[in-house]
């Protein structure tokens, strides 16, 4: 056999193995399975229930589920801000009034700007603290620096909800944190509410010109200072950002920032045709066993929204959803 032909013989025989054996895949890495949201009584997709009104006459503009119970999570300090913005209209103290922590703070984790017994801090600096940074341990001394205790003002809570009309909704404990036997928790059972319940609770925040001035904080600095602590605010929507100015003594300890994607994320925010940002408050809140909620309001055309989304399985879902009840109330009441 000449060398050509040797050759030939053997190209055609790799030829007709390519051809008979079969193509391999490439490796690859298994696939994950994609997660599943959490689906509970309390936790679902889109959401338990949502409701939105016209801010000024409390006229419902959507309603789905709104009489669902979820769990408010840090939903509650609406709540916690609203008694205290009352006792400051009665006089019982003013906003420039320090409260002391009292043992009870300890009462409480994260969020939290980690004030211990015996310091204090402004009235109006731990309300920013409570909307901004959603402290729990904020929400805890500015209870007990108005009802005295804890259960006093628990049981204010409840009391002031029930004159409301807020049939639905129980309060445990001021900050919205779940029960866990294995924390220091005094309390036994999850706050519960429905997006009918907090929406009357906001239309009656909003009547309170202070409210707006906390819950439209984007960031600000917690300050330690030789006497206890103070806030800087360093940005308010449709404010440019500023910086904490400090005193001999004192240092920034904690940067706050609010949760609320809508109002603080650009690519979530809201504008009106003047290029001016929508929403300015009101409040965030999570737990593991409610999910996401959230209280929204915002503005166009000297007319105002509230809208309530309570007990999606995502922030997402709660971020989609209370961005398009806000927006779409914001265009009908301005047309």
């Amino acid at each position: 056999m000449t060398s050509r032909v040797f050759i030939s013989a053997i190209a055609a025989f790799v030829a007709a193995a390519a051809c008979a054996a079969p193509a391999r895949k490439p490796v690859s890495a298994p696939r994950r399975a994609a997660a599943v949201p959490v689906q509970t009584a309390h936790r679902r997709s889109p959401y338990v229930g949502a409701v939105c009104a016209d801010a000024s006459t409390g006229r419902i503009l959507s309603t789905e589920n709104a009489d669902a119970e979820a769990y408010p999570a840090s939903v509650t300090k609406l709540m916690t801000m609203f008694l205290v913005l009352e006792d400051v209209h009665a006089g019982k103290y003013g906003l420039d009034s320090r409260a002391v922590a009292t043992p009870d703070v300890n009462r409480c984790e994260a969020s939290w700007i980690g004030i211990k017994a015996g310091e204090s801090m402004t009235v109006r600096d731990l309300c920013l603290a409570l909307m901004v940074e959603s402290a729990n341990d904020a929400a805890i001394v500015l209870a007990v620096n108005s009802a005295g205790s804890f259960d006093g003002f628990v049981a204010r809570m409840n009391a002031r909800a029930a004159e409301l009309g807020m049939a639905r909704t129980r309060y445990y404990n001021p900050n919205g944190l779940p029960p866990n036997s294995s924390r220091r928790y005094p309390w036994k059972s999850f706050n519960v509410s429905t997006a009918s319940d907090q929406l009357k609770l906001a239309l009656a925040l909003l009547r309170f010109p202070e409210t707006l001035e906390f819950t439209s904080v984007k960031t600000c600095d917690l300050v330690k200072t030789p006497g206890g602590y103070r806030v800087s605010v360093t940005r308010r929507v449709n404010e440019p950002p500023s910086k904490t100015g400090l005193l001999p003594g004192e240092s920034v300890v904690k940067n706050l920032c609010n949760h609320n994607n809508v109002m603080v994320k650009d690519r979530q925010k809201i504008f009106n045709p003047d290029g001016r940002e929508a929403v300015d408050g009101l409040k965030t809140g999570y737990i593991d066993a409610g999910g996401s909620s959230v209280v929204i309001t915002g503005t166009r055309g000297g007319k105002r929204a509230v809208a309530v989304v309570l007990g999606s399985s995502s922030s997402r879902e709660r971020d989609e959803h209370a961005a398009r009840l806000v927006s779409d109330a914001l265009g009908a009441l301005a047309w």
